[in-house]
């Protein structure tokens, strides 16, 4: 297996005009947890906390994390 998750959440806020503090507080994490995700210094995630980002966000779970495959 090869290849790597990333997260497009700079994207996603970038298009919605939205602040990384006020999704933070509006999904009920920290600012420095919520920029975690946003760089992939993550090993995971929880489910509810994907659900609370895609409700926030109004999207789904693709449109946040995509999957990049490495050059062979």
């Amino acid at each position: 297996m090869s290849g790597r998750i990333d997260v497009r959440l700079d994207v996603l806020l970038a298009e919605r005009r939205m602040k990384s503090k006020d999704l933070a507080e509006a999904i009920g994490v920290s600012e420095v947890a919520l920029s975690q995700i946003k760089t992939g210094k993550i090993k995971g995630m929880r489910f509810s906390t994907l659900l609370a980002l895609c409700e926030a966000l109004e999207c789904e779970p693709g449109d946040l994390l995509v999957r990049v495959r490495d050059a062979d």
